[in-house]
């Protein structure tokens, strides 16, 4: 069994009995029979929208906006705001109730306690009445939930999209592959380390670097490799609903005692707990490391940027894989997500027309004008039926396209043809769309503590300083477990039992 089919949506999340049954396999795929536009038989629907700001704001009327509202059978009324002052914006929405017909929000403690305050409509029981949101994966409104049900519609972004981007050519010089095993990460940081695999004749490269955020949030190399060695996501939750944090699993305890030993025998740099993550990166752009953890298409980049330096290098990107085979540490899925406010849409009807209007986002005429733009000004079509962008206009489409696709619900992969790039590129964007097939999603995600809201930021780094001093052999074995006491001690405990108690709620 796949990982992520033994995280489906809680039984009390409304939507798992609609959306879980729709093939998923519907991603990736053009619909051979495209629906129609909208029908002007009904007058359009005037929809006020307020959304993020994304680089300039297109043009009132711009061609796209046109596109939009003539397939849809809307009137569109948009209000950009400034990304930086954008969740002020929001709070002060909510504060009034006076809002838009779509809104854009975060899953913040402020739009939590909107949504628990009735402000929004609940969505979930009418997605299986459309036919491209409940073609989605149900984690996607799993990740989104509050208290079990569905609000909003989210800004899709792939959830599997981490993945290895290495330098493949220093592997094969070394007859050495991906490893697979904690043992074989070994051997192959301790080879790339030692062995010279540059040809330089010089000692200055390492097999993998950390930096300073090296074990924080969705992109700890932590979390990523022990999920790939068979252990949890952040948490993991027994058949009774007992919730334990990743580092008091063996898989992740492995991996730190992996990471204590690279530095001991200083085969991984000294100098991680200081490091910026830019400088981790610059590390690799020089030929000075051979693997990142990343996402998958940070390989394409990745061999633009060494190839002004080392022109022979060759990136490739792999899955994060273990014993139990491709397992990856899923990303929360979204950008945010729309809601529809009561206070503006105050009937059922309209919240159909609405709901409409965001699922036809995601046809295939829509989907093709979202991620790729109008034919002929951004991009035309290639003989083997790929899309490419054309002369100036992939920056053109970053203008006039992008802040539309990063606000509306579209999906790279879903309903669009794919694009034509160079080989890593085109690996890359379809290891991300597939990924969704091996994901191992955290079970607490969208569960209540008051102690985490209240402490969570103090408790977690009261860990994550103790894992650095692990690796740094400044605290041993026993003294290690000692901090970890401390953090049940100190609220801990309390976040442990309070995630059961939410999650056995939501299980009733």
């Amino acid at each position: 069994m796949k990982a992520y089919k033994k995280l489906v949506p809680l039984s009390a999340v409304v939507v798992a009995a609609s959306m879980l049954t729709v093939a998923c396999s519907n991603s990736g795929k053009t619909d051979a029979n495209p629906p129609a536009p909208a029908s002007t038989a009904e007058a359009p629907l005037a929809l006020s929208i307020a959304i993020a700001q994304v680089g300039d704001i297109p043009a009132k009327g711009s061609a796209v906006e046109q596109a939009i509202e003539k397939y849809t059978n809307t009137k569109l009324d948009i209000q950009w705001i400034p990304s930086a002052a954008y969740n002020d914006k929001v709070n002060v929405m909510l504060a009034s109730n006076e809002m838009p017909k779509v809104l854009k929000v975060n899953q913040s403690p402020g739009v939590v306690n909107a949504i628990e305050s009735g402000l929004f409509w609940e969505i979930g029981p009418l997605l299986q009445n459309y036919k491209n949101m409940s073609a989605q994966n149900g984690q996607f409104f799993q990740n989104i939930s509050v208290e079990g049900k569905i609000y909003g519609v989210p800004l899709y972004r792939n959830m599997g999209r981490g993945a290895i981007v290495y330098r493949k050519d220093w592997l094969d010089a070394l007859g050495l592959s991906v490893p697979k095993s904690i043992d074989g990460w070994y051997e192959v940081a301790k080879a790339l380390t030692l062995n010279d695999p540059d040809k330089n004749g010089k000692n200055d490269t390492y097999g993998i670097v950390l930096n300073k955020t090296y074990n924080q949030g969705a992109a700890s190399m932590l979390t990523r490799l022990a999920v790939a060695m068979g252990g949890v996501n952040k948490w993991s939750v027994d058949k009774d609903g007992n919730f334990t944090p990743e580092f008091m699993t063996k898989e992740f305890t492995d991996v730190l005692k992996l990471f204590r030993r690279l530095y001991e025998e200083k085969l991984l740099n000294q100098d991680f707990a200081v490091l910026d993550a830019t400088e981790a990166e610059k590390m690799f752009d020089t030929s000075r490391v051979g693997i990142r953890f990343a996402v998958a298409t940070n390989g394409k980049s990745q061999q633009d940027r060494l190839t002004k330096t080392t022109p022979a290098a060759v990136v490739d990107v792999a899955n994060f894989e273990g014993p139990q085979g491709i397992r990856i540490s899923s990303e929360n899925g979204n950008n945010g997500f729309l809601v529809i406010p009561k206070s503006s849409v105050k009937t059922e009807a309209e919240l159909k027309r609405v709901l409409g209007f965001l699922d036809k986002l995601m046809d295939p005429e829509m989907s093709t004008l979202l991620l790729r733009g109008i034919e002929g000004t951004h991009y035309g079509k290639t003989s083997d039926n790929r899309l490419e962008f054309i002369g100036d206009g992939f920056n053109v489409f970053q203008r006039e396209v992008k802040p539309y696709r990063d606000n509306f619900p579209v999906l790279e992969g879903y309903n669009v043809a794919p694009l034509k790039d160079v080989p890593i590129g085109e690996k890359g964007t379809k290891m991300e769309s597939d990924g969704i097939k091996y994901i191992v999603s955290n079970p607490a995600l969208t569960l209540t503590s008051t102690t985490l809201s209240e402490r969570g930021q103090e408790l977690e780094q009261q860990i994550n300083d103790a894992q650095t001093k692990y690796i740094m052999g400044k605290i041993d074995d026993a003294a290690y477990q000692d901090e970890i006491a401390k953090w049940k001690k100190a609220g801990g405990d309390k976040i442990m039992a309070e995630y059961k108690a939410s999650y056995v709620k939501l299980k009733k």
